[in-house]
């Protein structure tokens, strides 16, 4: 959500013609993530969130809109697109394709505690069944042909001891596959930053635009990593409790299956080692960018090595 594209307050209220949604008032930039140009956007008739595409395939974003739309009209809290006066989700701003979604209440949460972490395992549960209905299809962008690629630019730029930790770790992943695993939409990227909250309740899941067609335990594995360590800053182990309460409030809503259970440790470094070669990717090949935010791809590296040592999953039940 860094700003790379660059809008004015005429250009947007000219763009803005094209939708009933009233006069501009107010546009600021949001100065947050790393993929596509955000600001935030405030009405006449409500508050928004305008979202210029930076990289994404042009063919991916129906993928993306089209499961937010789905989402919500089955009661998950998570941005909807607003159609224009053509009935479109996308169209184009300064050249890039351009989308408007509602924008939700609440805030981000940087320390959750257990009933945090239990809100956000069934919310995932609930946009989990919610998906099963959607008739979309995108494979998972970053998924594992995605690694690979990615591996073969930035492993030239890494030390030798992050190179065999690399080719180890693809190693590993390339001798797991688990098609029997239950599959359909996952969000793929719910850090908690990407939550709102009003109190203990969840009033929003935002940036949908790393979704996919994937394993959903592989969204759940992903939110582990980020929400259920025992110190985001410092200590990459799996803190016991709020692993526990994610894992039971996501299964009292869409129990896991015995594969999904054995196939736990697994995904968890597959989540691990996809944010870690994001981020190498970026920090070592970095765009230009107004106001460019690269996070630190050390702090993935640890949280691999934590679960590549990991000998038996934090499951109950």
């Amino acid at each position: 959500m860094s700003v790379f594209t660059p809008v004015s307050e005429s250009q947007l209220a000219d763009w803005l013609k094209t939708y009933s949604v009233g006069a501009l008032l107010a546009l600021e930039p949001v100065a947050a993530g790393i993929e596509n140009t955000n600001y935030f956007v405030a009405t006449s008739q409500g508050r928004y969130v305008l979202t210029l595409f930076e990289r994404l395939p042009a063919a991916e974003l129906p993928f993306y809109l089209e499961l937010m739309a789905h989402l919500a009209r089955h009661g998950i809290p998570c941005p909807a697109p607003i159609a224009d006066l053509a009935d479109r989700y996308l169209s184009e701003l300064n050249g890039k394709p351009a989308a408007l979604v509602t924008r939700l209440t609440g805030k981000s949460i940087e320390h959750p505690d257990l009933p945090h972490c239990a809100a956000l395992g069934a919310l995932l549960a609930r946009m989990h069944l919610a998906g099963r209905s959607f008739a979309g299809y995108l494979e998972n962008p970053r998924g594992p042909k995605w690694w690979r690629l990615a591996a073969r630019e930035v492993r030239p730029l890494l030390d030798a001891e992050r190179q065999r930790l690399l080719d180890e770790e693809l190693r590993f992943q390339s001798l797991y596959r688990f098609p029997d695993l239950p599959r359909g939409p996952v969000h793929a990227d719910l850090f908690r930053d990407n939550a709102l909250f009003e109190g203990d309740r969840i009033s929003g899941v935002i940036d949908f635009y790393f979704a996919g067609v994937d394993c959903l335990l592989y969204d759940v594995a992903v939110c582990a990593n980020d929400w259920c360590v025992v110190d985001p800053a410092s200590e990459p182990r799996l803190d016991a409790g709020k692993t526990v309460a994610l894992l039971e409030a996501y299964h009292a809503l869409r129990p896991f299956t015995a594969l999904e259970r054995g196939a736990w440790p697994v995904l968890l470094r597959a989540a691990a080692l996809r944010f870690w070669l994001s981020r190498l990717y970026d920090y070592h090949l970095p765009r230009p960018g107004q106001l460019v935010r690269v996070h630190d791809p050390e702090h993935f590296r640890t949280i691999l090595v934590a679960r590549a040592a990991l000998q038996l999953p934090p499951w109950t039940g």
